[in-house]
């Protein structure tokens, strides 16, 4: 079981290349698209079965698929899968699947919370601990630098245009932000995509491709990207928006630096991010190198811009006024 649809097609890729001269049969079934082809699939018999919570339900409780000779359950990005939105989930299923069976945890950040419950669904609990204490691979180097919200898109097109050949991944908290960042670049004459929840399976899956291929070398995501997906040859990591969650952090950066390549992760924390900014470096058990940014560099970043808008700032000031004057909310009121 995996939280996201594009994990899910990645794992079974992977099952598919590892099988390919056996008679191992690796099926996936996920939400957002037609569920017949999957119930063809499941009714043809499968060996391994990749999953996201949703879909795999919806197909339980049709009476399409049986869980009873389930030998081997594997959540992965385990924090995640039993975070509020799927516990429940995780809890009915237990009743549903083999009591005796093996039951195996993946994720790169478990807290003590997510432990005690990942605990109190197994007997004999065993963990594995592999990766080092530092929770970023040593061949991400990261850094921050203090940028004020409404001077982030302005930062982002420097990074952009003095890497042009560089595969940059940028990271915001949220799907409207998403789309504001890429309109933003889009004026400035760059082209870069988006993936986020709001959109159809179909396109989610051709922005990936094209972000993996290179065709597209900037892709605007939210935290549906942070886990687990391997992108090939990611050289920036930035983020427009510090995450909420200080383990997204390391899920984030994860992005670049795989392998033996190197990676670089850049973060733009405004005023008001700086408490996530500390949350983030205390779950990391050190601080973020800061980058000196001088008061001459950062106007001249500003000057830098080719956004047509540049003068939106007066504009936002102008509807503002426009939305407060009695005579404009009486006109607004009569066209309802």
């Amino acid at each position: 079981m995996v939280p996201t649809r594009e994990l899910a097609f990645q794992i079974t890729e992977v099952f598919e290349r590892l099988g390919r001269h056996t008679r191992v049969k690796t099926v996936s079934i996920v939400g957002g698209v037609e569920q017949e082809p999957q119930i063809a699939r499941l009714q043809k018999g499968v060996d391994i079965l990749v999953a996201t919570p949703g879909r795999m339900f919806d197909l339980v409780s049709q009476g399409h698929l049986l869980l009873e000779r389930v030998e081997i359950l594997i959540l992965d990005e385990a924090d995640h899968m039993l975070d509020l939105g799927f516990l429940r989930d995780i809890q009915d299923l237990m009743h549903k699947i083999p009591r005796y069976r093996q039951t195996l945890f993946f994720s790169a950040t478990i807290n003590e919370t997510i432990k005690k419950l990942a605990y109190s669904l197994v007997r004999r609990a065993i963990r594995i601990q592999i990766s080092p204490k530092d929770p970023v691979a040593k061949n991400i180097n990261h850094a921050v630098a203090y940028v004020e919200m409404d001077d982030k898109r302005f930062f982002l097109e420097r990074v952009i245009v003095e890497n042009p050949e560089s595969k940059i991944l940028v990271f915001v908290r949220t799907k409207i932000r998403a789309e504001r960042v890429h309109k933003a670049l889009e004026r400035m004459n760059l082209h870069s995509l988006t993936i986020h929840g709001d959109k159809q399976q179909q396109d989610r899956l051709a922005v990936m491709q094209q972000f993996r291929s290179g065709e597209t070398k900037v892709l605007i995501a939210t935290d549906v990207s942070a886990r687990g997906i391997d992108i090939p040859d990611v050289d920036f990591v930035v983020n427009y928006d510090l995450p909420e969650q200080p383990e997204n952090y390391v899920h984030r950066v994860g992005r670049t630096g795989r392998g033996t390549k190197k990676g670089q992760a850049v973060s733009f924390c405004s005023t008001e991010e700086k408490p996530i900014l500390a949350e983030i470096e205390q779950f990391l058990d050190k601080p973020i190198t800061v980058m000196d940014i001088s008061k001459e560099e950062y106007t001249e970043t500003l000057d830098f811009t080719s956004d047509s808008s540049s003068d939106w700032k007066s504009l936002m000031r102008e509807q503002e006024a426009l939305e407060k004057d009695p005579k404009f909310k009486k006109k607004n009121k009569k066209k309802k």
